[in-house]
């Protein structure tokens, strides 16, 4: 089964963004792609940058013009996409990714570890997630999704997998030079949890920082798959095979193996 990352160059024209969305969106269906996940917050340029009431505005429902535009793409396929958003829901904000196939949507994630460093000032903008570590149980599989700094929490990798995911979508936003931070511990979650990881990264430079794209999947073995892409908007393909993750997971028997009790100091009030 082929599965796609979108990565592309936002500005501050929000029309122009879902414009080139769509149309690497096309380029995604007629390539097969069965499940694709466009970058985090796709459809925006990077406001977190900074602090500014006015960004608010920005925020949209999650069954709002958006998601509606991209439903409509969808007649026709049996695709599923994955739609990072910055979402309003009355008068709490989220980093959320909606998950939609066909005209339905299947569900919502929101971001559970709220970055707050300079340039990525998400404290200021999104309430924590509420929704837990949801998968979803779509046509062509089940996946999980975690959203840019969620990946270094490696339990919630491990969450997912144990709840049927087979494949983890890492939509992103990252600058500077972190690209080998990020696929050595996506990499490692893959192999520690038997799961097929596909990181999505922002590309393209903004007022204050230069998004570095180089999306990439890796396997249950932590190989490349797919990519690194390069810098500019593209879209990133990956054939993953459920069939022989069943096979790495009987020799790798990590999960079946699990003793949750030997761990249980991790919630003590004395680490």
């Amino acid at each position: 089964m082929k599965i796609a990352g979108i990565q592309f160059a936002c500005s501050k024209d929000k029309d122009k963004n879902v414009n080139t969305a769509a149309k690497l969106l096309s380029v995604a269906l007629s390539e097969k792609a069965k499940i694709i996940c466009f970058q985090e917050l796709f459809n925006q340029y990077w406001f977190p940058r900074d602090r500014d009431e006015a960004a608010f505005e920005l925020a949209e429902d999650a069954d709002g013009e958006t998601v509606r535009f991209f439903k409509s793409q969808l007649k026709g396929t049996d695709a599923v996409i994955i739609l990072p958003i910055f979402e309003k829901v009355r008068n709490s904000y989220y980093n959320s990714a909606i998950v939609i196939e066909g005209d339905r949507t299947l569900g919502i994630y929101r971001k559970l570890n709220i970055t707050d460093i300079p340039l990525w000032e998400e404290k200021f903008y999104f309430t924590q997630g509420n929704t837990g570590l949801p998968v979803f149980d779509t046509s062509h599989g089940t996946f999980g999704i975690q959203m840019s700094w969620d990946n270094f929490f490696q339990q919630g990798t491990r969450i997912l997998t144990l709840k049927g995911a087979d494949i983890v979508f890492a939509p992103t936003s990252c600058a500077f030079k972190s690209q080998h931070i990020w696929q050595t511990v996506i990499s490692s979650n893959a192999i520690t949890n038997g799961v097929y990881v596909m990181r999505v990264n922002r590309a393209g430079s903004e007022e204050a920082q230069d998004f570095y794209g180089m999306s990439f999947c890796v396997n249950p073995e932590g190989e490349l798959i797919g990519g690194p892409t390069g810098r500019s908007d593209t879209v990133l393909l990956a054939d993953v095979d459920l069939d022989r993750l069943k096979l790495i997971r009987r020799e790798w028997p990590i999960l079946k193996e699990i003793k949750p009790g030997l761990y249980r100091e991790i919630l003590g009030e004395n680490l």
